[in-house]
């Protein structure tokens, strides 16, 4: 037999036995490593530095993959189905509570933003590695608690997400980022609104829906909602018209705890302690209230 086989202290040689040293185990893991740093290791020189410039702001955005046909097949409500908005909430989460250097995070239908500290040295703020992490996460997590959302409706198939990073210098540009997201939630709400009141009170076709409002601006989608349907576009769900914004904050919480007296009788005792966790917000983003009132989310400028 050719194979080299240990024996004690002997070495098997093609069937003829020879003494020899046993090395211990860690000195084969020793030479192995030595092994990988061989000629071989050149490869490395192609691999893209792709460090991201520092004292800058990192927004991770998410985007479903042809979600419209995913919605379609998962039979989702019209023109908004609040248990995928929650699901995606809920997957947006699990990334903050995974990666507490998100210091802040906005949704809105299919798409979420992450937004890095600028101060902060996750993965050494490699691009690649921040992105991956983000969207794997968030994609096993969107598997995950399917069932929360859904109860015995199947997922029929992955649902996929790809992502960009983009880099914001300023507080000015990372809150016209986030303005701008906002903004474009409220455009493809109002637009989705109207266009499904047509088809589902209105008796139209999609297609008769979407010549319909060709041409209009918001003021006349607003007409239309309230002469034709009574319904005043401003009372809609905040969740539909505002997105969600995700935001760390500190509350308090009461739990009971049994302790037991100096006299050797117990009690329940209600105990408040405060915890830091993610909290949902479906308010207004671009002015400046909501800042004012979370100034702990960015960062000074002259950092």
């Amino acid at each position: 037999m050719s194979t080299l086989m240990l024996i004690g202290k002997a070495c098997r040689f093609g069937g003829r036995v020879q003494s020899c040293v046993v090395q211990p185990l860690a000195c084969l893991f020793t030479a192995s490593s030595n092994m990988a740093k061989s000629k071989f290791e050149y490869v490395r020189n192609f691999e893209t530095d792709d460090t991201c410039l520092r004292n800058c702001y990192i927004v991770v955005r998410l985007d479903g993959r042809n979600f419209h046909k995913f919605a379609e097949q998962h039979k989702f409500i019209k023109p908004s189905d609040n248990r995928a908005l929650g699901l995606m909430t809920r997957s947006a989460r699990s990334v903050m509570e995974e990666l507490e250097d998100v210091s802040i995070a906005y949704g809105q239908s299919d798409e979420f933003s992450f937004v890095f500290k600028r101060t902060s040295t996750w993965f050494k703020r490699r691009a690649s590695k921040l992105m991956t992490h983000v969207a794997s996460q968030f994609s096993s997590s969107y598997v995950f608690y399917w069932k929360e959302f859904f109860g015995e409706q199947p997922l029929l198939y992955p649902p996929g997400f790809d992502g960009r990073v983009v880099l914001y210098p300023s507080n000015r540009n990372l809150r016209d980022y986030l303005s701008w997201r906002q903004a474009d939630c409220h455009i493809n709400n109002l637009y989705n609104t109207v266009f499904w009141t047509l088809v589902q009170r209105g008796g139209l076709t999609t297609a008769q829906a979407e010549d319909r409002l060709k041409g209009t601006l918001a003021a006349d989608k607003n007409e239309i909602l309230f002469s034709e349907f009574d319904i005043n576009y401003n009372t809609e769900s905040a969740l539909h018209r505002k997105g969600t914004t995700l935001i760390w904050e500190k509350r308090d919480e009461t739990a009971t705890k049994r302790v037991k007296r100096p006299n050797g009788e117990e009690e329940d005792v209600a105990v408040t302690r405060s915890r830091r966790r993610v909290h949902a917000h479906h308010g207004d983003i671009i002015g400046e209230q909501f800042w004012e009132e979370h100034p702990d989310i960015l960062e000074d400028d002259a950092c």
